[in-house]
């Protein structure tokens, strides 16, 4: 039996959830659009239920991997526009509004990268003017902060990696490996400077310390994203964050765990 769509309105927001209450996720992230919640759980099951005149539709999932989820979401979006999510983004009031208007000001933008307020010790970026992104510094934006034309995303033929992220074999990273295969399939893309909300405080679901796992996982993604380059940004990555991880280990160890996952 074929697959149907969603449809109605201009955005879908796709929300990546794991063992969540789906029937009370849109109203406590304050969603105003129509939604695919792909929730990791232990069952699969399929449901729908209308929040403030939006359809939200629930995809339970015993399959693992954030990338997985998200691929599904995709698939199941007609919109012009999508806007990725997390389980703990609680959206600002105009938000969907604030998407839109940006795709119909910036036309030659595939992809948006807008603002999210991060929890503290988690900031990775914060976009103070509009402007393009290049391979160079795509690697700092999380999934949340990316909306894009699902049409340019359908055509380039680009999805969400299943090897890198929360529940997949390497912890992190589906996200950045995104933005470089747009890059690499020369889709534009820009951040923006609106700010759609806040990241609530919880446990992170893949980072469980600097580990030996953390610096391997950290070298492989970096292969996958700099080939060539990967070594140099390694260093520089030990380097700028020394001062979180060295108490636990030389720079050596973590040289070497990291090129091992390189290799």
């Amino acid at each position: 039996m074929a697959e149907t769509v969603l449809s109605g309105g201009d955005l879908t927001h796709i929300v990546a959830a794991l063992c969540e209450n789906p029937k009370t996720l849109a109203a406590r992230m304050h969603l105003a659009a129509d939604a695919v919640i792909v929730n990791q759980c232990n069952e699969n099951s399929r449901s729908e239920y209308v929040y403030e005149g939006h359809r939200i539709r629930v995809v339970n999932s015993a399959e693992r991997g954030v990338g997985r989820s998200r691929n599904q979401g995709l698939l199941l979006c007609e919109t012009p526009y999508v806007l990725i999510g997390d389980e703990d983004i609680v959206y600002e009031d105009g938000y969907a509004d604030t998407v839109l208007q940006e795709f119909e000001k910036h036309p030659e933008a595939d992809i948006l990268l807008f603002n999210v307020i991060q929890s503290r010790g988690r900031e990775t970026y914060h976009n103070t003017d509009y402007h393009r992104i290049r391979f160079y510094n795509c690697g700092r934006y999380p999934a949340y902060s990316i909306a894009l034309r699902t049409e340019r995303i359908a055509q380039a033929n680009v999805w969400f990696s299943l090897l890198f992220g929360g529940g997949a074999k390497y912890a992190a990273g589906e996200d950045s490996l995104f933005l470089m295969d747009c890059l690499r399939k020369k889709l534009r893309i820009y951040r923006t400077t609106p700010c759609l909300g806040h990241e609530t405080e919880r446990e992170s679901t893949w980072f469980a310390g600097f580990d030996d796992k953390f610096f391997r996982d950290r070298g492989t993604l970096y292969r996958a994203l700099y080939g060539f380059w990967a070594p140099l940004i390694g260093l520089c990555f030990l380097r700028k964050n020394r001062r979180e991880w060295l108490a636990d280990r030389s720079f050596g160890e973590a040289w070497s765990l990291m090129r091992q996952g390189m290799r």
